[in-house]
């Protein structure tokens, strides 16, 4: 599935100088760190959507599709009617919680030396 945020796929040649291209790659798309973030819990779609004011029901759908096929979370569909959908993080989505305590952290001490300046 092609990334939102890349025209094709990244060349090999790049991955291997920057590994951080690969991860770039996985978290790529304006809603996902934030998907990720609220995904520290079990989600609903409805609440996803509600906890992420802006993004479309479509846009929703697709990040989560992307995130999904990156194993970084599992989508459970419920035998019920109406259907129930649960997401929640895998074992790699876990992982990942740390890097974004250290973005928000990184976040809050850049805001606040932009605002002492």
């Amino acid at each position: 599935m092609a990334r939102t945020s890349f025209e094709g796929e990244i060349p090999v040649e790049q991955i291997e100088v920057c590994p951080v291209t690969d991860t770039q790659n996985v978290i790529a798309g304006k809603w996902k760190i934030i998907i990720l973030w609220h995904l520290r819990q079990t989600r609903r779609f409805g609440e996803l959507q509600r906890l992420v004011p802006g993004i479309s029901k479509g846009i929703l759908t697709h990040q989560l599709r992307e995130l999904e096929a990156d194993q970084m979370i599992l989508r459970k569909v419920y035998a019920e009617v109406p259907p129930k959908v649960e997401y929640s993080l895998t074992d790699a989505g876990e992982s990942f919680i740390p890097i974004l305590e250290s973005m928000g952290e990184w976040g809050k001490k850049h805001t606040a030396n932009k605002t002492n300046r």
